[in-house]
């Protein structure tokens, strides 16, 4: 007994003395895990050879039912640790699996890749793989803009200081600023839309492009071979493959799926910064949990960290992007190696980062708080100003001079400015308007004008119109999670 305690106890060890990548261990989720984990791949890559095989039967080639059904029994059961021992040896991923599926099916041996290279179970997997996780994105995207749809609307009326270069400006209110966050997500999810739309499968191309080892085997009947690669496109779910290649799908197809996740990082990393200077001006906050610790050392502080952590992942993501976009602009003639190592990083660390990145998101969204005196109290502190132009339009209905008032409002206004600046008192401009006789306004006058509400313009209707019209519609038919997110740390 102590032995077994012992042994287990030097495992963990071992394990511990490992890197680990910080994506399976504190970000990504387990569904996006999943998507991208060796099995998933390996798992693909028997599928599609079951596919070749069934469809080069269809067409005649002397393929059995009994070799077809052989595979399809050991499609999910992988030897794995004889593939590894192979490929210790070959030094060929899919060779050293195809010699671990041949040894588990000895009838379908001489059939299990025919034709084919490796590149039609690596890019066929990768581009399923890209397919699923984007539709895992799309998912990811409608909870999050759900959830945002519903605080807008709880908010649409609240007035709330505007920024125009971070500077206060005009109000607008709680809602309205949440649905710019949205807007930025729809294209988001317009992109996600069109890429799912039209991701082609590379099918069975050959070791060029030019399916010639196909075409030996169907004795240079190209129609039929033609035929192959649509029957594989429709086992595997897809509609189309690209019409020409070199060996591989073109690595434009990379840049393409990762342009499209960077465009969701840097939504969020706006709505990261956004949240970030709300909660230092304690307007809003991101959910704080009972027993979460802010600061180390200063134990009062409510840090945004799940933002910031948004902000550092997205920056990762935005930057990724230019692995495939290098990798495409230097691909040589129909195939070159030097994509590969690239692509096993590249790729499934973006979608596992944008993963994240949502997952944060929507996390915060649910749980997001706001402190309507903290964020009323601030309006007012500037109103004054703002309400000038109306206070002025008040004074000309009396017979005032529109000219000569709009010059007194810039001396008063520069010295109350004065007043708050330099002296830290504060904003005295009412004061001054009403004790001014050229305004002829009592300040209980001017107060009734300074009702925050009147300076919101159309924002809670924008709002509205908006969840209605555009949002709604947008995410209506795909699916979305409703239970709260956890995060692991």
């Amino acid at each position: 007994m102590e032995t077994t305690k012992h042994k287990r106890i030097m495992e963990e060890q071992m394990l511990r003395n490992k890197y680990e990548s910080p994506f399976n261990t504190r970000y990504a989720s387990a569904e996006m895990q999943e998507l991208f984990s060796p099995d998933k791949k390996f798992r693909t890559w028997r599928k599609l050879w079951i596919a070749l095989a069934e469809a080069e039967k269809e067409l005649g080639l002397n393929i059995t039912d009994e070799q077809i059904e052989e595979m399809k029994r050991f499609q999910d059961d992988i030897n794995y640790e004889a593939a590894e021992e192979k490929e210790k040896e070959v030094r060929h991923d899919v060779m050293a699996n195809v010699y671990a599926y041949g040894e588990q099916c000895p009838k379908a041996r001489a059939i299990i890749h025919l034709g084919a290279t490796s590149c039609y179970v690596g890019d066929n997997t990768d581009i399923i793989i890209m397919r699923e996780a984007l539709e895992l994105i799309r998912k990811r995207l409608a909870t999050l803009i759900k959830k945002l749809s519903s605080f807008a609307m709880e908010y649409r009326s609240m007035p709330a200081l505007g920024y125009t270069h971070c500077q206060p400006a005009q109000l607008v209110t709680v809602g309205k600023r949440a649905a710019l966050w949205i807007q930025d997500l729809l294209i988001d999810l317009e992109d996600t839309e069109y890429l799912l739309s039209n991701m082609k499968l590379l099918g069975n191309k050959g070791t060029t492009g030019t399916q010639a080892s196909f075409m030996d085997l169907f004795n240079n009947d190209g129609e039929k071979v033609k035929k192959l690669e649509k029957i594989i496109a429709a086992k595997m779910g897809f509609d189309s493959v690209y019409a020409v290649s070199g060996q591989t799908y073109t690595r434009k197809q990379d840049t393409r799926v990762l342009n499209v996740l960077s465009g969701i990082a840097q939504s969020a990393s706006k709505f990261s910064c956004d949240m970030r200077l709300l909660q230092s001006t304690k307007e809003m906050e991101e959910p704080f949990e009972a027993k979460q610790i802010g600061s180390s050392a200063m134990a009062y502080k409510r840090n945004p960290m799940r933002a910031e952590r948004i902000g550092s992942l997205a920056r990762y993501v935005m930057v990724d992007v230019l692995n495939p976009a290098i990798t495409a602009a230097t691909q040589w003639f129909e195939r070159t190696l030097d994509d590969s190592a690239n692509k096993r990083i590249s790729v499934p660390e973006a979608f596992l980062a944008t993963d994240a990145i949502l997952s944060i998101y929507i996390n915060i969204a649910g749980g997001l708080v706001v402190y309507p005196r903290v964020i009323e109290k601030h309006v007012m502190e500037e109103l004054p100003f703002m309400a000038t132009e109306n206070i002025m339009m008040e004074a000309v209905k009396k017979g005032g001079d529109r000219q000569k008032l709009h010059e007194r409002i810039r001396i008063h206004s520069m010295e109350a400015g004065k007043q708050v600046k330099q002296y830290g008192m504060k904003n005295d401009i009412i004061d001054r308007i009403a004790s001014d006789l050229m305004f002829g306004l009592s300040k209980e006058e001017i107060v009734s004008v300074m009702k925050p509400s009147n300076y919101i313009g159309r924002s809670a209707g924008q709002v509205a119109e908006f969840v209605e019209e555009v949002v709604k519609p947008a995410i209506l038919g795909i699916e979305t999670d409703d239970a709260d997110i956890e995060l692991k740390v």
